[in-house]
């Protein structure tokens, strides 16, 4: 069973929109278990978009990890921390635990699959991921925005991916799967489509 862990962020800086990679170096550097994946996901933090690409943190904003259940006491260790986020530093309140929750509809900002980066292509290869967990032809695939994320120097190209009509299970799976790699940076971490109104 998975569950998301929810730290506050104590700050009102400003950090880049695209900050998936540094936001796990920052984890990694504080705990050096969150480097070795071991089934977590980090999802982007939320806040509210002020132009030039960044992200202007909000008393909402909150770094969200996604993890088996069983890490949760290891993760918990990340309270009261400062994490750095490129140049910008952040504080970590004490984390809230949530459950998945199944929706119908669910939304990840950006899903990366290494070597397709035409929409078309793309929309094949996460059918293909959908079929090996099972999920039904009969869901929805909408390949949305074409994003990317920064990676050291390198650009890693990706597309926005909706499903809807999801089963209850499925909806689980899912969340708790992904789709596509670089789960600990924030790609293919899918959450109720309706929940992403805040970016």
């Amino acid at each position: 069973m998975h569950l998301d862990l929810e730290f506050p962020v104590v700050s009102t800086s400003t950090i880049n929109v695209d900050h998936g990679y540094h936001l796990y170096a920052g984890l990694s550097h504080v705990l050096a278990t969150v480097h070795s994946e071991n089934g977590i996901a980090v999802h982007p933090i939320t806040g509210r978009q002020v132009g030039d690409r960044m992200l202007q943190l909000m008393p909402w904003s909150c770094v969200r990890i996604r993890t088996p259940q069983e890490r949760i006491g290891d993760l918990v260790g990340l309270a009261g921390k400062t994490v750095a986020i490129g140049d910008r530093q952040v504080r970590l309140g004490v984390p809230k635990v949530q459950g998945l929750e199944p929706a119908t509809a669910l939304r990840s900002r950006l899903v990366t699959i290494k070597g397709f980066m035409d929409a078309e292509s793309f929309a094949q290869a996460v059918r293909r991921q959908l079929d090996a967990l099972e999920i039904s032809e009969r869901v929805i695939l909408t390949i949305g925005k074409r994003r990317t994320i920064k990676i050291r120097d390198k650009e890693v190209v990706g597309f926005e991916v909706i499903l809807e009509g999801l089963t209850a299970e499925e909806s689980i799976v899912l969340q708790e799967q992904g789709l596509g790699g670089r789960r600990h940076m924030g790609c293919g971490v899918f959450v109720a489509a309706k929940s992403e109104v805040r970016v």
